[in-house]
């Protein structure tokens, strides 16, 4: 496939095995992430990343909640390496947006990854912010956008299309819920998308012929039966 699978994850055992096996081409990571891999030095964490993986792109997130706090932030990020992009929330937790700091951040040659971007109106503005020399990303979460019952294909569609006045800009697919969301992002051109292990692992059955996988899939449910030992009859 053309478009690009990026991992989420925060577990550098893990993330080495996917980069070394091939199986993405770049990874992300946030704070909830970080958390729930029990990363308890977060620069410590990034070096030991960058040391072993310097051909695709890595985003890290900041902290700060607030513009000079994200900024510094930010520039800091920047220097660990080549491959790092800086991952920038749309807004901060007041609502305010962080589209004049993405700007400044992005002409001075910063690659950024703006996060979290759900609405219309959001990217339009980032889009806008964006340089058009500077590599750079724009999250935006068709997985989250699909929880609330909203079709999130229209926005993606006319996302790819808005953001190509940016030719160094890419459209990503967050929060990924099913392996078909993979063909759908593709479909409508974005370029990148976020695949949690779970779903990598069932890339395994693309393509495979639907009848074979109704008698694997009752083959299974024969396993668990016998396993379980249930009877519904009396036994004579």
């Amino acid at each position: 496939m053309a478009i690009k699978v990026f991992a989420d994850g925060a577990n550098l055992e893990g993330m080495l095995d996917m980069h070394d096996n091939g199986n993405v081409q770049g990874f992300t990571t946030n704070p909830s992430l970080m958390k729930a891999g029990g990363v308890t030095d977060y620069r410590a964490f990034a070096k030991m990343v960058l040391e072993h993986i310097t051909d695709v792109s890595v985003s890290f997130e900041v902290f700060a909640d607030d513009e000079a706090g994200m900024e510094a932030e930010a520039r800091e990020i920047a220097t660990w390496a080549d491959n790092v992009y800086v991952k920038i929330p749309a807004l901060n937790t007041k609502g305010e947006s962080t589209a004049a700091l993405v700007k400044r951040l992005s002409a001075d040659g910063i690659k950024v990854n703006v996060t979290t971007i759900f609405t219309p109106k959001q990217v339009d503005e980032f889009v806008d912010a964006v340089s058009a020399e500077t590599p750079s990303i724009l999250s935006i979460f068709a997985g989250r956008i699909a929880d609330t019952g909203v079709d999130p294909l229209p926005l993606m569609a006319e996302s790819v299309k808005k953001a190509a006045v940016k030719p160094a800009a890419e459209v990503l697919w967050a929060s990924t819920r099913e392996v078909l969301n993979i063909f759908q992002a593709e479909s409508v051109g974005c370029q990148i998308i976020t695949v949690p292990n779970a779903l990598l692992a069932k890339r395994k059955n693309f393509g495979k012929d639907l009848l074979e996988y109704s008698l694997d899939t009752v083959k299974g449910f024969a396993r668990d039966i016998q396993a379980l030992g249930f009877h519904i009859l009396p036994e004579e």
